[in-house]
């Protein structure tokens, strides 16, 4: 009962369109955001940010991570502009921040289900996404280690409809506490070895029942994801003025609890929790360019999934920058 009841759910996740899959089979937090430079606070000021993911996935994996029978693409397209405000003063030693992302997002899923196709599904969404607040951030700047504790939650403003082919949000409040660290292991900290870990705590959300089309409830397990990277800088002039960062990176992300509520299925209740745990890894290479003086950084990163379970597996294209303003002109970058 439990092998069906997972088609059941991958099915209806794949009907309810891009948006819906990615919430359910990867939490709120789309991995491949971070890397090198994870415990970096950033200047005191206001900065400028932007990070842009393209996902794309062609394979879905069950429970034990092999492919199932089904043929097709999923793809998710991110832009998240926002902004980043730390005050030029201290608190319990360190600095304080506050996050705030804004995305848009455009997303699309076709898939034929069988061999030969039983049943072809199509979805997906575009428009504004659900809301990034990062109210609470402190963090330090050590000798040899660069380390934050922060909270953020996500706010549901993204369009959402249960059993809707076009949704753009989770349809779902989440709680997320964050820790960043950057090690520099040389002493003129050009190599470091860098380590982003969020917790995701989700709230309750309207779940369609196929075929019937009557809505329950469900409670998204919680997830755990890492963001990792071993990176080196490399002076492109003597004096510092610019640096190119190249590392390897990669990230980790799995359910850690079971799923709450019900679904209704052949007129009957089934409990969320038989939904088997999902989990996802990937490894690739990262490239930052950065101008201290003029407090400007972008980046470049691809990193390919070798390995998931019960979602879609496939690669992550991500690249952005940061710029801040109102920065005292007697800081050193």
């Amino acid at each position: 009962m439990r092998r069906s009841f997972q088609w059941v759910v991958l099915i209806s996740l794949i009907a309810c369109g891009a948006s819906s899959v990615e919430a359910q089979q990867r939490g709120q937090w789309t991995p491949g955001q971070s890397g090198l430079n994870a415990g970096v606070l950033g200047d005191t000021g206001l900065s400028f940010l932007n990070i842009t993911v393209d996902y794309a996935a062609h394979s879905l994996r069950d429970a034990n991570g092999d492919s199932l029978p089904v043929s097709g693409s999923f793809n998710l397209w991110v832009i998240e502009n926002g902004f980043a405000y730390v005050p030029n003063v201290k608190v319990l030693g360190g600095h304080l921040k506050c996050v705030f992302f804004f995305p848009i997002t455009n997303g699309s899923v076709v898939a034929d289900l069988g061999h030969p196709p039983q049943l072809h599904v199509s979805g997906g969404g575009s428009g504004y996404s659900d809301t990034w607040v990062q109210p609470f951030t402190l963090g330090w700047h050590l000798k040899r280690l660069d380390t934050y504790v922060g909270y953020a939650f996500v706010a549901p403003t993204g369009r959402y409809t249960a059993g809707a082919s076009d949704n753009t949000g989770s349809g779902y409040w989440g709680n997320h506490i964050l820790n960043g660290n950057t090690l520099y292991l040389t002493e003129n900290m050009r190599t470091t070895a860098n380590l982003l870990t969020i917790w995701e705590i989700h709230g309750e959300k309207e779940t369609p029942s196929t075929p019937s089309g009557q809505i329950t409830h469900t409670t998204p397990g919680q997830a755990v994801t890492t963001e990792w990277g071993l990176g080196q800088t490399i002076l492109l002039k003597k004096d510092s003025s610019r640096l190119l960062q190249l590392g390897v990176v990669g990230y980790d992300q799995w359910q850690v609890s079971d799923n709450g509520g019900n679904y209704l299925t052949d007129g009957r209740l089934v409990p969320a929790s038989l939904d088997p745990h999902y989990s996802v890894h990937a490894i690739g290479a990262q490239a930052n360019f950065i101008l201290p003086a003029k407090h400007l950084a972008l980046f470049l990163k691809y990193e390919d999934e070798y390995s998931a379970k019960s979602r879609v597996r496939g690669h992550t294209i991500a690249f952005g920058g940061s710029w801040t303003v109102g920065v005292p002109k007697t800081a050193n970058p």
